[in-house]
């Protein structure tokens, strides 16, 4: 598992991002667990992710942050990353955000991808 801690904070909220290998729905759902593990990330307001599987098919999950999976999806889509799963974690500040939260997203996984998809 590979995590980039301090990548955005905005409002009181602060994101986190984490990525591994992932195949299977089997493989997300054990990751997830994994990272759960660490209270910080179970204690955690959202924790959005996706997968582009080896075949192609998207997994994704909001998490309550409606619609941020699908960012994910897409920008695996572009990247062409199959096999490897992406959670962007949020922990809430006490302000919303609105649109910005997309790109807070997006810069997150910008970020892992950078560091460890290239």
């Amino acid at each position: 598992m590979h995590q980039l801690t301090g990548i955005v904070s905005d409002r009181g909220s602060k994101y986190a991002v984490s990525g591994g290998p992932a195949t299977s729905r089997e493989e997300v759902d054990a990751f997830l667990k994994e990272l759960k593990q660490a209270k910080k990330f179970a204690k955690a307001t959202h924790n959005t992710w996706a997968v582009l599987l080896p075949d192609g098919t998207p997994l994704k999950g909001d998490d309550g942050e409606a619609g941020a999976g699908m960012v994910i999806v897409r920008m695996l889509e572009r990247a062409k990353l199959t096999g490897q799963i992406i959670v962007v974690t949020r922990w809430y500040g006490g302000k919303h955000l609105g649109g910005d939260r997309f790109r807070h997203v997006q810069t997150c996984v910008d970020a892992w991808l950078a560091e460890f998809a290239g």
